[in-house]
């Protein structure tokens, strides 16, 4: 399928992960700036979603930020997915045995996942992340579980990958091959390949079909987390994704 762009919507789309991404309210020429748009579009945009409380200006500084609006969205997103509330006693779990930060992704594409439920760990250095949180697919241990599972076509994943930004980037052929690893034994572990010094661990989440549609993954020091408890990790989290598949069926 062919998906025509419309470009006002993409603007929008684009102003508001850029105030989601910043935090900080911004004015209409450090957005444009930063997305290399026309201040005149950029103001034209803000006034509309202003007017749907997806964003709200500050009338004394003219800085803008995220709206309310964007809490009932959210929350009626989250409500309509069963998936964070089915994997949120897992996740807690294993970040208070393994004292990891442990995340349930949903993946809908192969151009990002998504993060939709967390549990942080307590180690004095962690890893920061948010619900909401966007990630490129194929990036890091889920992605390898994305190639694996996801029944994509090859020559996208191809494409995709070679965009891709690591710390450490594996060669595509490595990678290729570590898919296959993947696909055999079910999850995968990402040893400072994306951020130094970080492991991340990944399992699928399949559907009837046996279509990966989510991921568990663990994010956790390489130092604390050596091969064998990286495996008693993998498996353990297997067993939360297999519990989870079941009851969304």
């Amino acid at each position: 399928m062919i998906v025509r762009s419309v470009p006002a919507v993409t603007r929008a789309v684009a102003i508001l992960r850029l105030l989601s991404r910043t935090r900080a309210p911004m004015g209409v020429k450090a957005i444009s700036q930063a997305l290399g748009l026309v201040p005149s579009t950029v103001l034209h945009i803000l006034r509309v979603l202003v007017a749907e409380e997806l964003v709200k200006v500050e009338a004394a500084t003219k800085q803008y930020s995220l709206g309310p609006g964007l809490i009932s969205l959210a929350r009626a997103t989250l409500e309509g997915d069963d998936f964070p509330t089915l994997v949120q006693p897992s996740l807690d779990d294993l970040s208070r045995r393994y004292d990891v930060t442990a995340i349930g992704v949903e993946v809908p594409n192969l151009a990002h996942m998504i993060v939709v439920a967390l549990a942080r760990s307590r180690a004095p250095v962690r890893i920061h992340v948010d619900v909401g949180s966007r990630f490129p697919a194929l990036i890091s241990a889920t992605g390898r579980c994305v190639a694996a599972f996801g029944r994509h076509p090859p020559g996208e994943i191809e494409k995709r990958f070679r965009a891709l930004q690591w710390h450490n980037a594996p060669p595509y052929e490595t990678w290729r091959k570590e898919v296959e690893t993947v696909r055999r034994q079910g999850f995968s572990i990402d040893r400072g390949n994306y951020i130094a010094g970080v492991t991340i661990v990944a399992v699928p989440v399949l559907n009837a079909a046996g279509v990966m549609t989510h991921t568990l993954a663990s994010v956790g020091i390489s130092d604390q987390l050596d091969r064998t408890t990286a495996v008693a990790l993998a498996h353990d989290m297997q067993s939360a994704a297999q519990t989870a598949a079941g009851r969304r069926v």
